[in-house]
């Protein structure tokens, strides 16, 4: 007798089976979102973003120009003493202009240097995904099959143990 497994419960391996399951449902959910949010930040950094910051660009320089021209306009005013003001609007609109340009910059250089800094991080995923889609998924068939075996092993002790002369001592 001592040659045999004793089996007393097969649910431990059910509840491991089943939980696998759900973590490669979650996996691949979680794979799918992140694919999403890499594919759309690209499109976000290469076409949203520049024509944000260009459409900002002349907006901001409208505004710089007519702050330019009211400065010019209280230079040229006998009723304006000092254009202080107006000389303080055309430096904040300066900035904001000088700013967008700035941002229009960074903005492309990230849409350019994009694809090389996340490619390779990507691709780590992929390699996560094959590993859930296939490793994985043979263990859950694995274990569909250990489950089987045991189950016919704990069978085949109980009926032999039923079937089994008692002596009589």
């Amino acid at each position: 007798m001592a040659d045999q497994a004793r089996i007393s419960n097969l649910d431990a391996i059910d509840a491991f089976r089943s939980a696998l399951i759900v973590f490669i449902s979650k996996t691949r959910q979680t794979l799918d979102a992140a694919q999403d949010t890499v594919k759309r930040t690209r499109g976000w950094l290469q076409t949203e973003q520049p024509q944000y910051w260009m459409a900002q660009i002349k907006q901001r320089q409208k505004k710089l120009d007519q702050a330019q021209a009211e400065l010019m306009s209280a230079r040229m005013s006998e009723f304006v003493e000092s254009p202080t003001v107006q000389q303080m609007a055309v430096r904040k609109c300066r900035y904001a202009l000088e700013e967008a340009q700035q941002k229009l910059e960074r903005t492309k250089a990230w849409a350019r240097d994009y694809d090389r800094t996340v490619d390779p991080l990507a691709r780590k995923l992929d390699s996560l995904r094959d590993y859930i889609d296939n490793d994985l998924a043979r263990a859950v068939a694995h274990l569909v099959e250990i489950q089987k075996i045991l189950t016919a092993y704990a069978e085949t002790q109980s009926s032999a143990s039923a079937t089994s002369p008692e002596t009589d001592g």
